[in-house]
């Protein structure tokens, strides 16, 4: 097994941040049908608007963006961010002053 394949420079996390409209009813449907289809690509609530999707390497990551890419509502503002797990690592997160691990990250099997 390559040692390389699980650096934490490679094993990337992809973040969505999104403002979407919801004044109308068709506006709610888009951001209730963009938010469902980043939950069914793999992607976790991190905070409200605010999804992550840990991906095992930068190529599998680029698969996801496309993804969202394509999935994209007609309205409002999507950004799509990718980090290495090292810097994700890095994050300091606070609830209420007291301060929260980052999520787990996952560990990627392999079966050959």
């Amino acid at each position: 097994m390559n040692a390389e394949r699980f650096n934490a420079y490679r094993i990337m996390w992809v973040l969505v941040l999104y403002d979407l409209p919801t004044e109308t009813k068709a506006n709610m449907k888009d951001a209730n049908r963009f938010r469902k289809a980043l939950i069914d690509d793999g992607f976790t609530l991190f905070q409200f608007s605010m999804y992550v999707r840990h991906c095992p390497s930068r190529e599998n990551a680029e698969v996801h963006i496309k993804r969202v890419k394509f999935m994209l509502p007609k309205a409002g503002k999507v950004a799509i961010m990718s980090i290495t797990d090292k810097q994700f690592g890095d994050i300091e997160i606070f609830f209420a002053r007291n301060k929260e691990e980052p999520p787990p990250t996952f560990q990627q099997l392999e079966l050959f």
